[in-house]
């Protein structure tokens, strides 16, 4: 059953792009059947919402797959930049303990 399985699976971008033009051709076939069976704007609110489908749909499958990794140039690797951790900033306003009193930290009127 595992090897079977193994045939329904989505494994690069080509075989998604292939998944979602098999649904876009179903989306619009679908699409044109509701044009006939509801004349008017029913019938084009509900072919608008297949076709809608296809970009979410598409979108999810495109996702699902990772693009397959860039080969890395020889010797051109540069090492990411270190930053400072925001914890260790010193620079920004901090609030001042409550005092007995006042009904805000950061008043400094006592009672």
């Amino acid at each position: 059953m595992s090897k079977i399985g193994r045939l329904f699976t989505i494994k690069t971008r080509t075989e998604a792009w292939l998944v979602i033009y098999a649904i876009a051709v179903g989306a619009v076939e679908r699409a044109r059947h509701y044009i006939e069976l509801y004349p008017g704007t029913s019938g084009m609110i509900l072919a608008l919402a297949c076709t809608g489908v296809v970009f979410v749909a598409g979108a999810k499958l495109l996702d699902s797959v990772r693009p397959e990794p860039a080969m890395a140039k020889a010797g051109t690797h540069t090492p990411p930049v270190q930053r400072r951790r925001t914890s260790l900033i010193r620079n920004r306003p901090r609030a001042r303990p409550m005092r007995s009193g006042s009904g805000s930290p950061l008043s400094l009127h006592k009672d």
